[in-house]
């Protein structure tokens, strides 16, 4: 499986391709890289976003999930940059509950290019992360896709 290690702001990212299409996104460095086009053009796209000059991927994307994780990750494809859902609005949506919710967010393959971190909690609270740094590098991504400092 080729995969490609680059450089973030938050650490080193490594994004794994299956049959032409992204499958997943962990956090830190694999030695021993392959490099494909998608790979490229991903890493691209990542550096953009965080340069503030990319607000939506356009990347073929498979990850691999439950039927019910996969309806959870269309949403979230669907919150615009900058924005957030609760999880209960969520819920409400696919007619499940928001533990349910937050379960699949916390098994999203593609953290950032499936954005898990725009679902939050009720009343202010941003819920979990799954991500390097947990709630910070949520927290990091929300302020930067709102024009603020972190």
């Amino acid at each position: 499986m080729p995969y490609l290690t680059v450089p973030s702001p938050l650490g080193d990212l490594t994004l794994f391709e299956d049959n032409g299409h992204l499958v997943a996104l962990d956090w830190g460095a694999v030695e021993g890289e392959s490099e494909t086009p998608l790979l490229e053009e991903a890493a691209r796209q990542l550096e953009a976003y965080f340069d503030g000059r990319l607000r939506r991927f356009d990347l073929p994307l498979a990850p691999a999930g439950t039927a019910f994780q996969k309806r959870v990750w269309a949403v979230m494809q669907t919150i615009p940059y900058g924005q957030v859902l609760r999880y209960g609005d969520v819920a409400r949506l696919l007619a499940s509950g928001p533990r349910a919710v937050g379960g699949a967010c916390g098994r999203n393959p593609l953290p950032i290019l499936i954005p898990c971190h725009r679902i939050v909690g009720s009343h202010g609270a941003l819920g979990g992360y799954s991500g390097q740094d947990g709630i910070e590098t949520k927290r990091f991504l929300l302020h930067l896709e709102q024009g603020e400092q972190s």
